[in-house]
């Protein structure tokens, strides 16, 4: 029998090695989508309060989706999967109280809503609600906040905002109180210790930023850590960051998503 010839080695081509020129140009590609998206989508944003806990720890850094909730352009197209609020989305917005301020809460009511409180309890539109996220970590009584809205908001029950106090009434219908068009009532999951939509009314839908996507990082913070302006202050947190970042560092809620 004849001999096989053996098999010749075919030379495999060799693929062309990127340039300089061609990576510098596909690392400014991904710089300029990174910052695109930073810019024009995405807000970094920490959690200052105790109000959304256990949803949302205090030192808790989420990444905020800056375009779901605002009205549609478009330049933007499809790319974007825009859609109103819905009851139940957790929001950052712009206090209606307090000037700069950023806040997180859970929409409770949308526009024609209405809404009451029984001994903790929320009724919407008749509804009780089933809310597994809630906390009552307080555990005591408050016949405003708790029987909201029973009674009139005043300084004595906790309500600051004399806006609210004056224009309260013209929401009321029979126990419920009723979403005006184009605005939204929010409460906090803690709902014992939450400065919400109870105290300074309505959140205009111009003052939402937008809706939290997931924690990025998460570290050990003091509640009062917010509340701590001074220079000297400041450092001294970062400091203890640097050297605590391990140690306290909440790993586990590292790209959790926020629902």
């Amino acid at each position: 029998m004849p001999k096989k010839e053996k098999e010749k080695d075919t030379p495999q081509e060799e693929k062309p090695r990127e340039t300089t020129v061609e990576f510098l140009a596909s690392l400014a590609g991904v710089l300029v989508t990174g910052l695109f998206i930073i810019t024009f989508i995405l807000q970094a944003f920490e959690i200052p309060s105790s109000s959304m806990e256990d949803t949302l720890l205090i030192g808790d850094h989420v990444f905020v989706n800056r375009e779901q909730f605002a009205p549609q352009t478009r330049w933007m197209g499809p790319t974007v999967p825009y859609r109103d609020i819905r009851r139940g989305d957790i929001v950052v917005f712009l206090s209606p109280e307090e000037q700069g301020l950023f806040v997180v809460k859970r929409v409770m009511g949308i526009p024609g809503d209405h809404i009451h409180l029984r001994d903790g309890l929320v009724y919407r539109n008749g509804q009780k609600l089933d809310e597994p996220y809630v906390q009552h970590k307080m555990g005591d009584y408050n016949p405003y906040r708790d029987n909201f809205p029973a009674l009139p908001p005043s300084e004595m029950l906790g309500v600051r905002n004399e806006q609210w106090q004056q224009e309260f009434r013209s929401h009321v219908e029979g126990e419920d109180i009723v979403v005006p068009p184009n605005s939204y009532f929010a409460m906090g999951d803690n709902r014992d210790v939450s400065y919400d939509s109870r105290y300074w009314g309505f959140i205009p839908q111009a003052n939402v930023i937008g809706r939290p996507m997931f924690i990025y990082w998460s570290f050990n913070t003091p509640s009062n850590q917010y509340q701590m302006r001074s220079m000297g202050d400041r450092l001294g947190f970062l400091a203890h960051i640097i050297i605590h970042f391990f140690d306290e560092t909440r790993w586990s809620r590292t790209f959790k998503a926020v629902k």
